[in-house]
């Protein structure tokens, strides 16, 4: 176990104590240490760069057309109440000489929603790493996501979905932006 699981584990074990729970019990013992390694892989995001991800896999091409990547599924953590939210991504972007492979979409796609995160800046915060690195033409981010947060405690919502847009450039154009919905839609 590492330093930084150590100490997590031990600041677990003692809110389950706080709870009112026995961490001797045997369904318990090892929690601790389940849960400290849980929440690194969930906020895995904060030591990967995107950007870095985005260019491993940048290529010239003469291609200023549509790109789509839709239904990316993403899991994240409510920073308000370190509950999942998770759904779906859908990413466009238009080249401007430069495309990147398709996977690279989803991995930024992974590195941010595995921060402790809202939805609007998760949304933002992949437009921007687009636009930044590729500079195309336009990028459109539309994410779609249940938040255990309004399902599991306060309104209990349980069909509720939060949706959240972002776009620049070309996507600023209203017909643009009904090409990309349209195509996420079918």
């Amino acid at each position: 176990m590492t330093e930084i699981e150590a100490q997590l584990a031990e600041h677990y074990k003692a809110i389950i104590e706080l709870l009112g729970e026995d961490t001797e019990r045997e369904g318990l013992i090892k929690s601790p240490e389940r849960v400290a390694k849980a929440m690194l892989y969930n906020t895995k995001g904060y030591n990967e760069d995107p950007e870095a991800i985005l260019k491993s896999a940048m290529f010239h091409e003469d291609y200023h057309q549509m790109v789509v990547v839709k239904n990316i599924e993403f899991y994240s953590l409510c920073e308000h109440h370190l509950l999942p939210f998770f759904g779906k991504v859908h990413v466009a972007y238009i080249p401007n000489h430069q495309v990147t492979g398709l996977s690279k979409i989803a991995r930024v796609v992974d590195v941010y929603s595995r921060r402790l995160q809202i939805q609007e800046r998760l949304t933002l915060e992949i437009k921007d790493c687009i636009q930044k690195t590729l500079q195309p033409l336009g990028v459109m981010v539309v994410v779609e996501a249940q938040h255990m947060c309004m399902q599991m405690r306060g309104v209990q919502k349980q069909n509720s979905v939060t949706v959240t847009s972002d776009f620049t450039g070309a996507f600023t154009r209203p017909e643009t932006r009904a090409e990309f919905m349209k195509l996420i839609e079918e």
